[in-house]
């Protein structure tokens, strides 16, 4: 499988040459630093929300990731960035009990408060950690109207009428869903489907939102709305967002801390802005 050089930054430059996605991933190794736990509490202000300690983790019998330890502090963003099969999703698939977890510890909470989800099903996570996945496009149900894919998404709430009742407030936020809302999902646009999949995660209320590829199949339009959403989320609603995003300069911009996973190990840890300064980044990942 091969990528072309000069897009290899996601979408950006010419075509002047061909490079393996084998290649992009050792001399992503390549640059790999040495990174101490007390690095890791610094970018999270030595107060984490979301912990992960030492996790080894992956799907059947095959390890994906090795010893990955990752700390993010409340009301923090974290972008995952790193070239095709480094594990980044195997992170978000972890946290929330998508796959099989074999060591390590990941808990959610801070001092006595925090608690350990390592071993909690998807739905414990969402209803007792407020721990909420977003999958990438097309997991909405296009034969439902947008009022009741929204519904589907209190499907833990103790009453439908509190799934309901959190929808109401959705739409009240977002008018732009309120005014589709007996319309057939199916026929919303890029942006307003991507809206409606955050949205339906909002109805229970998470205080963690993991975010899975929120850019991809978007026009540079939607993207752009979808990002100063998930910001609303973050800074007015005191969410905390770790995402893996496909195109690493607009996730970087946007994130408080940047991860790039290579391999299944975390190779280069830092905060947002400096990772988008970084030569050894922007070689690899931001078209240079």
């Amino acid at each position: 499988m091969t990528e072309k050089k000069g897009i290899r930054g996601y979408g950006q430059g010419g075509v002047d040459a061909v490079i393996s996605v084998d290649e992009v991933a050792r001399q992503a190794a390549a640059i790999a630093e040495e990174i101490s736990i007390e690095q890791l509490d610094a970018l999270a202000g030595n107060d984490s929300y979301v912990n992960i300690e030492n996790l080894v983790a992956g799907y059947g019998k095959m390890e994906i990731l090795h010893n990955v330890n990752l700390r993010v502090g409340r009301k923090q963003s974290l972008c995952l960035i790193g070239p095709n099969g480094a594990g980044k999703s195997t992170v978000l698939h972890a946290i929330f009990g998508f796959n099989n977890i074999f060591s390590g510890k990941i808990t959610v909470g801070q001092g006595d408060n925090a608690q350990d989800v390592t071993a909690l099903s998807p739905n414990e996570k969402l209803s007792r950690a407020g721990i909420a996945y977003i999958l990438q496009d097309k997991s909405i149900f296009p034969g439902m109207t947008v009022e009741e894919n929204l519904w589907m998404g209190g499907f833990l709430k103790d009453k439908p009428a509190e799934a309901k009742q959190a929808a109401e407030m959705i739409f009240d936020k977002y008018s732009r869903l309120a005014a589709r809302r007996k319309h057939q999902a199916k026929v919303l646009s890029g942006g307003e489907r991507r809206l409606l999949e955050i949205s339906r995660a909002l109805v229970m209320n998470p205080d963690v939102l993991l975010v899975d590829e929120p850019s991809i199949g978007l026009e540079p339009r939607f993207i752009d709305m979808v990002f100063e959403i998930l910001d609303d989320l973050q800074n007015n609603e005191g969410k905390t967002i770790i995402m893996v995003e496909q195109n690493a300069k607009k996730g970087l911009e946007f994130a408080d801390i940047g991860y790039v996973l290579v391999s299944g190990q975390v190779a280069i840890a830092g905060k947002g802005s400096d990772l988008l300064q970084n030569p050894k980044v922007g070689e690899l990942f931001l078209g240079g």
